[in-house]
C-alpha cells in the first residue's frame, strides 16, 4: 500500500487544520488493532481512526461508524483513563517519517495540568500505540515489544520511548538540483534509487509522479530535473489544498492536484479503506459460508450413498422370498439338512436353483429366517425410499443456497442467507462475523416488506421484483403479490423467483418475454441459452405446509424458451 511518509504528512498538515484545540471526549477500540478517539472541536464532532493492521495501517477521520465493543480492552480502558476530557496541542511528524506524534494536555489524579503523548508508529507489521509521559516515559503500548524477542526497542512501560533509526536522507536536507543529481548519478532507475535514498517515499509514489507527467525511468539529466522539480512542489505545497491523494491504479498517491477541501486526504483515506475491508469482509464471509454449506452437501451427498446402498441389499429380498417358498413346498423331502446347500427345482422358471441353509437349524427354520430377512428388507425399502426422497429434497435445497451465496452482491444480501440456513437444522451451528447487521427473522407472522429489499426493474408500464434468496423469493409469492400477479422461475434449474406486478393489466408477449430474460439471468441457466422459463398467474402457485424456504408447487404454467441477455435487462 502507498500510505508512506508524504502521505502520512498529507494527513497529519490536515488534523491540525481542525483537531487542534479539541477535547477527547470518546475513545473505544472496535478491533484488536483500531482505536477510534472522539473529537469535539470548533463547533464539530470528529472520529479519529488510527489502525495498526499490517496490511491497512493508517490514521484519519473517519465517517463510517464502527462496533463500540460492550466490554472494552484493557489499552483501551488505559486511553479512557489517561485521556478522556485531555486537550490536542499539536499534531506532527518528524520530516517525512511515519510516525504521528499528538501532544496532550491533561489532568492527573490531583487535577494538576500534565502533557502526555500520543505516538502512533505507521510501520506496516511493525506499527504500534504508544502512550507516554511528559518525561518521555512509556505508560503502555497496544503492542508491547522487547529486546529479548528480537525487537530492536523494548516498547514496554516504564520503559524510556525511542525513536525509529531510519538510516535514509530527508529530502528537505538538499538544497540544490546538483546535490540531487550527484545521489543518482550511479544509479539504475529513478524509482528504486529516489525510495532507497529518501525517507518518506515509497515505490509507488515514486512510479506515480513518473507515469502522471510522462516521464521515464530512465536515469538522465532531463528526467532527474523533471523529478526533482515535481517532488519539491509537493513538499513546498503539502500543507496546502494544492495537493492531493488520487486514485492510481488499485492504489492511490499524493499528485500536485488543487482541491477545495481541506480534509480530502483524510476522507479519501477513509473511503479507500472502507471499500477495501468491506471487500475484504465480504469476501471471508462469502467463502466461510460457503464452506459451510459445501460440507453439509458432502454430508447430505455420503448420506444419499448409504441410503442408495440400503435399496440396493433390498432388491435381493424377492429371492428370499423364493428361498423360504421353495424350502416350505419340499420340507417334506428333507427332515434335516446334511450340508450348507441344496439343490432344489424352481417351479417359476423349471430350473434347479441352490439354496444356502443352516445344517444346525430345521428346514422349518430356515423357511422362516429367509421370510423374516423378506419382510425385514420390504420394510426397509419403503422407509428407505421415503428417506431418498427427503435426501434429495434436502440436496436440491442445498444446491439453493449455494446459488444464492454465489449471487450475494452485498454483506447484507449474506447476512439474510445466514439467517435463513443458521435457523435450518441441516446447517451446523457457527458464529459467522460481518460489519453488516444480521437480520433475523424473530416472527414468521410480520410483514417482513421493510427487511427485505428485492431486485426491481421497470419493464414499460409494469414493475417487476426478483427474490436474491429463498427468504425473500417466499416473501414476494407467498406475501407480496396478488393473486393476477405473474410469476416466472426457470423450469428445473435453481434461480430466483420473479414477480411481475400487473396491476390488473395485461402485459404484451414482449413483456413476458422480457421478464423471462431476467428470470433465466438470475439463475443457474444464466450462462445458457435457449433456458425453459415457466409462468403462471400468482393464484396457481402454493407453498406446501412445513416445505423448505424458496419450495412451491404450481399449475397451470406455460413455458418460454429464452436466451438471458444482460443488455435488456441492465
Amino acid at each position: 500500500m502507498a500510505f508512506d511518509g508524504i502521505t502520512t504528512k498529507k494527513i497529519v498538515c490536515e488534523l491540525c487544520t481542525h483537531l487542534i484545540d479539541g477535547k477527547i471526549n470518546k475513545i473505544y477500540e472496535p478491533t484488536k488493532n483500531e482505536i477510534i478517539l472522539g473529537i469535539y472541536s470548533k463547533g464539530s464532532n470528529y472520529a479519529l481512526n488510527i489502525s495498526i493492521s499490517p496490511d491497512s495501517y493508517r490514521i484519519n477521520l473517519t465517517t463510517h461508524q464502527k462496533p463500540n465493543p460492550l466490554n472494552a480492552l484493557g489499552f483501551c480502558m488505559l486511553l479512557r483513563k489517561h485521556l478522556i476530557g485531555a486537550k490536542i496541542k499539536n499534531i506532527c511528524t518528524i520530516g517525512f517519517e511515519r510516525v504521528v506524534y499528538i501532544n496532550l494536555e491533561c489532568f492527573n489524579e490531583l487535577n494538576d495540568i500534565v502533557n502526555k503523548k500520543l505516538i502512533i508508529e505507521l510501520m506496516g507489521k511493525h506499527s504500534n500505540i504508544i502512550l507516554t509521559n511528559e518525561n518521555n516515559i512509556i505508560i503502555d503500548s497496544l503492542r508491547h515489544l522487547s529486546k529479548d524477542e528480537n525487537s530492536l526497542r523494548d516498547i514496554l512501560p516504564a520503559r524510556e520511548y525511542e525513536i525509529p533509526q531510519n538510516d535514509k536522507l530527508e529530502i528537505t536536507s538538499i538544497k540544490t538540483f546538483d546535490e540531487f543529481y550527484k545521489l543518482f548519478i550511479h544509479e539504475n532507475d529513478i524509482v528504486s534509487a529516489i525510495s532507497n535514498k529518501f525517507t518518506g517515499f515509497s515505490k509507488l509514489f515514486i512510479q506515480a509522479l513518473l507515469d502522471n507527467n510522462q516521464i521515464t525511468n530512465e536515469i538522465n539529466t532531463s528526467n532527474l530535473k523533471a523529478i526533482y522539480k515535481t517532488i519539491f512542489s509537493i513538499v513546498h505545497n503539502i500543507n496546502t489544498t494544492e495537493t492531493s491523494l488520487i486514485k492510481y491504479k488499485k492504489d492511490f498517491s499524493v499528485a500536485l492536484t488543487p482541491i477545495k477541501n481541506n480534509l480530502q486526504a483524510n476522507f479519501f483515506i477513509d473511503d479507500f479503506y472502507f471499500e477495501k475491508e468491506t471487500n475484504l469482509l465480504f469476501t471471508t464471509y462469502k467463502n466461510n459460508m460457503l464452506k459451510l454449506v459445501l460440507n453439509t452437501l458432502s454430508k447430505i451427498k455420503k448420506k444419499l450413498a448409504n441410503i442408495n446402498k440400503k435399496i440396493e441389499e433390498c432388491q435381493n429380498m424377492d429371492t428370499y422370498k423364493l428361498y423360504g417358498e421353495l424350502i416350505t413346498a419340499n420340507m417334506y423331502q428333507y427332515p434335516k439338512f446334511d450340508a450348507d446347500k441344496i439343490c432344489l427345482l424352481n417351479y417359476y422358471t423349471n430350473q434347479q436353483i441352490t439354496i444356502p441353509v443352516n445344517i444346525y437349524k430345521t428346514p422349518s427354520e430356515n423357511a422362516k429366517n429367509y421370510y423374516k430377512k423378506y419382510n425385514k428388507l420390504k420394510n426397509a425399502l419403503k422407509v428407505v425410499n421415503e428417506q431418498k426422497k427427503e435426501t434429495i429434497s434436502e440436496l436440491d435445497y442445498i444446491q439453493s443456497i449455494i446459488f444464492e451465496i454465489d449471487w450475494a452482491k452485498s454483506l447484507a444480501d449474506l447476512d439474510e442467507i445466514y439467517s435463513e440456513i443458521n435457523e435450518n437444522t441441516l446447517f451446523e451451528r457457527t458464529h459467522l462475523k460481518s460489519n453488516a447487521k444480521i437480520t433475523k427473522q424473530k416472527n414468521k407472522n410480520k410483514k417482513l416488506n421493510k427487511e427485505y429489499v428485492p431486485i426491481e426493474y421497470k419493464i414499460e408500464n409494469f414493475t417487476l421484483l426478483v427474490g436474491k434468496n429463498n427468504v425473500q423469493n417466499d416473501y414476494l409469492t407467498t406475501k407480496l403479490a396478488r393473486s393476477n400477479d405473474i410469476w416466472f422461475h426457470t423450469k428445473d434449474i435453481h434461480g430466483s423467483h420473479a414477480i411481475l406486478q400487473t396491476r390488473g393489466e395485461t402485459p404484451t408477449m414482449d413483456v413476458l418475454i422480457r421478464c423471462a430474460q431476467i428470470a433465466a439471468y438470475y439463475s443457474k441457466g444464466k450462462m445458457s441459452s435457449n433456458v425453459p422459463v415457466d409462468y403462471t398467474l400468482i393464484k396457481y402457485v402454493k407453498k406446501p405446509s412445513g416445505s423448505k424456504p424458496g419450495f412451491v408447487i404450481y399449475t397451470h404454467n406455460k413455458t418460454i424458451n429464452v436466451t438471458p441477455n444482460i443488455n435488456i435487462i441492465m
